[in-house]
């Protein structure tokens, strides 16, 4: 099993940080600081927690000047990186919000965000400022460096996991609409999926916003933007929105269901148990003249507490299929519990969806 995330933060890591620390500010007290890091609670602390315990007590161990702490944390930048850093940003976060901060703070983070991620610690600065941080931001989206691209997006992504929510933006995405703008056909992959990310979030609460932009960058024929908007609007077709699917080219199954015949799905034993594998034995038939594409999924209506049921979907395949072709398929299902979900007795409908359409279905009992 692999280790949790928190433990990254071992007694060695905080030991070997105290050193480099000690190296360039020959009066930090690395023993104290080890001290209090490592406390009685130390054990029973989360990740997030964790990196802010650390913020917290480095806070107490570097020069009480803000300035001069930032100065110490910036020659340790080269021999500190990678996610383990993480709070060196959330170190900015807790010291650095005070308004005549602001300047230096800002600095930080885009130095910062370069080696680990500031994209937790600069949500607090916009829950502030919104209009200043997005105007800020804007200008981040133009940085010749990758990383300091990808903060401008992840960092206003109003749905952000792990992040402080931004609620502004969850009611009016039209700032974060505007900073995407700027990065809609950026070189990077990893800005690309930034902003694709932050488009399929605001899709959960303006999903005719994002259909509107969908549809207008889908137009400029850039590759790149074809691919951020593919991605970013994967909600809406796991959704089977009509207008997005038609946008990427699947074959209206809602409107001419005899393009696909002789579908059916079965499911193998009719009953298991909690933690047992079941077969589920599917397929159909093309009708159509030509070519389509085609989106194929299972839909299992879960059985929830108090025999309330939850419907999750589960890709099979998402590809062109050529007129007359014919699809035989076994998928085998885990139905053991997860820390995502928990199974429950009850009889489970599972269907078979081409499009978003439901083509057959069958049913399961779990005990």
């Amino acid at each position: 099993m692999a280790e949790p995330l928190k433990d990254l933060y071992s007694a060695a890591f905080i030991c070997d940080f105290s050193e480099k620390v000690r190296n360039v500010h020959p009066s930090f007290s690395a023993q104290s600081f080890q001290d209090e890091v490592m406390n009685e609670d130390w054990d029973e602390m989360k990740l997030k927690e964790r990196i802010r315990h650390i913020s917290v007590t480095l806070g107490r161990h570097l020069p009480s000047d803000y300035s001069e702490a930032l100065n110490i944390l910036y020659r340790l930048e080269r021999d500190c990186e990678g996610f383990r850093y993480l709070f060196f940003p959330d170190f900015v976060e807790v010291h650095g919000l005070n308004k005549e901060d602001w300047a230096l703070s800002l600095e930080a983070l885009e130095r910062f965000t370069v080696r680990s991620s500031a994209e937790f610690a600069v949500r607090a600065f916009i829950l502030l400022e919104p209009v200043l941080m997005i105007a800020k931001m804007k200008e981040w989206a133009q940085n010749e460096n990758e990383h300091v691209r990808r903060l401008a997006s992840e960092g206003c992504r109003p749905r952000l996991p792990w992040g402080q929510s931004l609620p502004m933006f969850k009611a009016d995405p039209q700032p974060v609409l505007e900073l995407l703008e700027i990065l809609k056909n950026d070189p990077s992959l990893y800005v690309r999926k930034s902003v694709a990310n932050n488009l399929n979030d605001i899709a959960k609460d303006h999903p005719d916003a994002v259909i509107q932009i969908a549809k207008r960058w889908h137009g400029f024929g850039d590759p790149y933007t074809n691919w951020i908007i593919r991605r970013g609007c994967r909600s809406l077709v796991k959704q089977a929105d009509p207008e997005v699917l038609a946008l990427f080219g699947y074959a209206d199954v809602l409107n001419d269901p005899t393009m696909v015949a002789a579908a059916f799905i079965e499911n193998e034993p009719a009953s298991i148990k909690i933690g047992e594998t079941s077969e589920l034995h599917f397929g159909f038939q093309v009708k159509a003249r030509g070519s389509v594409k085609l989106r194929i999924e299972y839909a299992i209506d879960f059985v929830k507490a108090k025999q309330k049921k939850s419907r999750k979907l589960f890709l099979l395949a998402d590809r062109n299929f050529a007129a007359g072709e014919r699809v035989d398929r076994v998928k085998i299902h885990d139905w053991k519990d997860l820390t995502t979900r928990r199974h429950y007795e009850g009889y489970h409908k599972i269907s078979l969806l081409v499009n978003g359409v439901e083509v057959a279905e069958t049913h399961l009992m779990l005990t």
